[in-house]
């Protein structure tokens, strides 16, 4: 673990780790290899999106059968790990960036026991959506390979009990073909609460068909002591100054998962918007945060440093010129002179648009900078009380008591990110959005750019479909 920490440094990849016979992977053996620190970074940001939407289809109530195949198809994206059979394809350089990833979350995720406690539960959520999609000769493989202390139970102890393991059979006519194992009942504790396994002595008696369980919870108690380990010397590594920025900034990231939406413009042939359009985009397109900010423009004639920042780069992404830009923000401030708005607002304004200063093309505010932002103006959702975000759901979105409910129990355990995505699909479920389907594709809302872009193109895509009626 501590070479990893110890050798990283910026003169590139000298691989001369272990090799990676399984897909599968308890992540026994860390990383031994140099790496630079884009590498470092990376291959922890791509696994960071896996885990975070992991967690997010928790929140969301999603069957087991859509959360494996969202994340299955997520994985493909960010995070391809073939199988030992696949052809063409650099299967050790993929599970080296797997191995890699998962070991500098770790030392993001050992801080606290609540940061451990959540980076246990999603990455033993990916290991069983990997065990379950593995082929089978491939999983019999990975178990071969490792030591599991579990003891198999021969035919004689079988007939002894044949009547007791019965009774936890729903298919008498297969039993003579079931084998089974025993291991203390403490490592099954899942099998034992559900009733699914027969006890005896301190023994669970578990059937083939439930070997999984013993799998999963033996690499969920290896992660968790992994882990105490690597909090015990972390002190050390927060002595690198090159590191701690990055690992800081992961650690965050359960907040609102890693956002890929570019957070700067992109298209110069992409349809603009003009000053006076954006109080009608802003009650049917924004998401709470920036609508928020518009509501305060628009009652008070003012704006905080931080907020006019904020909202006015979420508004250049959005598509709003320069040109319009200084007219929305001049009609905005119209409690001041020209001569005021051109000394203290003008040159910010063109400053955020890369024509002053160093003329840098800045981005817009991801989800997670804006939750992890002093909270003026800040996500309403983690920023709020709890009496205000209620009134603000039913003042702004129209919503039931049954859906601010359910959103606001996503913003007690803390998803905040998920409670903006449930009252997306809340209020475009009109528009043919279903629970579930986020802003696309069943992913969460993790940039406001990305949640007023995929209100916008729904709405056109309506508009679109009505025209085409009417033609034909």
């Amino acid at each position: 673990m501590f070479k990893l920490e110890e050798r990283v440094s910026s003169l590139g990849v000298k691989v001369h780790g272990p090799s990676y016979p399984h897909r599968l992977n308890f992540y026994d053996t860390p990383p031994l290899y140099d790496v630079t620190i884009e590498d470092f970074e990376s291959a922890a940001l791509n696994r960071l999106r896996i885990l975070a939407e992991i967690e997010s289809c928790a929140a969301r109530d999603r069957k087991w059968d859509e959360t494996k195949n969202h994340i299955t198809a997520q994985c493909e994206k960010y995070l391809p790990l073939k199988a030992s059979s696949a052809k063409d394809v650099d299967k050790e350089g993929q599970r080296r960036t797997d191995q890699l990833g998962h070991f500098v979350l770790r030392l993001a995720f050992c801080r606290s026991e609540e940061l451990r406690r959540r980076f246990v539960k999603a990455e033993t959520t990916l290991f069983r959506i990997r065990y379950e999609s593995e082929d089978s000769t491939e999983r019999r493989s990975f178990l071969g390979s490792r030591e599991f202390n579990w003891v198999a139970v021969d035919d004689a102890e079988k007939k002894l009990n044949a009547a007791e393991l019965l009774t936890y059979y729903v298919k008498p006519d297969l039993f003579e073909k079931e084998s089974y194992y025993k291991v203390r009942w403490t490592r099954v504790p899942d099998l034992v609460d559900q009733r699914r396994v027969f006890l005896k002595g301190g023994w669970a008696y578990v059937p083939s068909r439930e070997q999984s369980s013993i799998v999963y919870k033996e690499f969920e108690t290896h992660l968790e002591k992994d882990l105490m380990v690597t909090a015990r010397y972390m002190p050390r590594l927060d002595e690198d100054t090159r590191l701690k920025g990055v690992l800081d900034n992961l650690s965050q990231g359960f907040l609102a998962g890693v956002s890929e939406w570019s957070a700067t413009p992109t298209d110069p042939n992409a349809p603009s918007i003009k000053a006076e359009m954006i109080d009608e985009l802003a009650v049917k397109h924004f998401p709470m945060c920036m609508r928020n900010s518009h509501q305060k423009l628009r009652a008070d004639h003012r704006l905080n440093h931080f907020g006019r920042l904020e909202y006015g780069l979420f508004l250049k992404v959005l598509g709003l010129s320069v040109e319009e830009a200084i007219v929305f923000w001049r009609k905005s401030f119209d409690r001041i002179t020209d001569d005021t708005f051109n000394k203290m607002y003008k040159y910010n304004i063109r400053h955020s648009y890369g024509l002053e200063g160093k003329r840098a093309n800045y981005p817009a505010h991801s989800c997670q900078q804006i939750l992890t932002s002093s909270g003026d103006p800040g996500c309403p959702f983690r920023h709020f009380s709890v009496d205000n975000l209620r009134s603000a759901l039913v003042s702004t979105y129209g919503l039931s008591s049954g859906d601010v409910n359910e959103v606001m129990k996503t913003v007690k355990d803390n998803h905040f990110h998920v409670a903006c995505t449930r009252v997306y699909e809340i209020t475009h479920a009109s528009g043919g959005v279903k629970r579930g389907e986020g802003v696309g594709g069943g992913e969460s809302v993790t940039h406001p750019n990305q949640y007023a872009a995929a209100s916008m193109a729904l709405a056109k895509e309506r508009e679109e479909k009505a025209e085409a009626m009417v033609i034909g």
